[in-house]
């Protein structure tokens, strides 16, 4: 099984690229925000805990969120592999992600980091919000979100940077580009489905 992590801050263009790479290489996509919404919206016990925390608007804790991802990992035992995309975003979930796959027998293989100057990144943001009417992504937000980004990102790529995964990934190119150069670092490790 092929366990991959991608990063990338706000407008780095994550999401297009994460469904670029499911598709290509067959992997189901593990992303922290739709587990909790479908486990919450299924009354499981692990929904039913993190909306304890939700309805008053705190952080669902990490044993939580890895607990979901637990159970997801053990709901698809024959898939190809996963994409972990908004998690994890410190090093505590890092190692307790690590050490739950780890326990699996099925450790993360690769971590891909799409790096953005700054100004593309807000630039393509506004853009982003200018075309679907988001009024909340100024310059002044949009460089906080991407500070934010960074100081609890850094240490985490740092963590994984030490394991000898992570591969850094210009992701100002045009979209073809940059899954060009991703496709390049993970074909070394799965090879496409199709």
């Amino acid at each position: 099984m092929f366990n991959l992590v991608l990063f990338g801050p706000p407008g780095s263009g994550k999401g297009t690229q994460s469904a670029n790479i499911l598709q290509t290489y067959g992997l189901k996509h593990i992303s922290t925000g739709d587990l909790l919404r479908s486990e919450v919206a299924n009354q499981t016990l692990l929904g039913l805990e993190a909306k304890k925390f939700i309805d008053q608007g705190l952080l669902v804790p990490d044993e939580v969120v890895i607990g979901m991802i637990s159970s997801m990992l053990d709901e698809c035992p024959d898939a190809r592999g996963f994409i972990f995309d908004g998690f994890p975003r410190t090093v505590e979930q890092a190692t307790a992600l690590d050490n739950l796959l780890d326990f699996k027998q099925t450790p993360i293989q690769l971590v891909l980091s799409l790096e953005v100057p700054q100004e593309e990144l807000t630039r393509r943001i506004i853009a982003r919000g200018i075309t679907s009417g988001r009024t909340d992504d100024t310059e002044e937000v949009v460089a906080k979100r991407i500070g934010e980004y960074k100081s609890k990102t850094a240490p985490v790529a740092d963590y994984y940077k030490a394991q000898g995964k992570l591969k850094v990934i210009t992701g100002d190119l045009n979209i073809e580009q940059t899954f060009t150069a991703l496709k390049k670092i993970i074909d070394q490790h799965i090879l496409p489905v199709a």
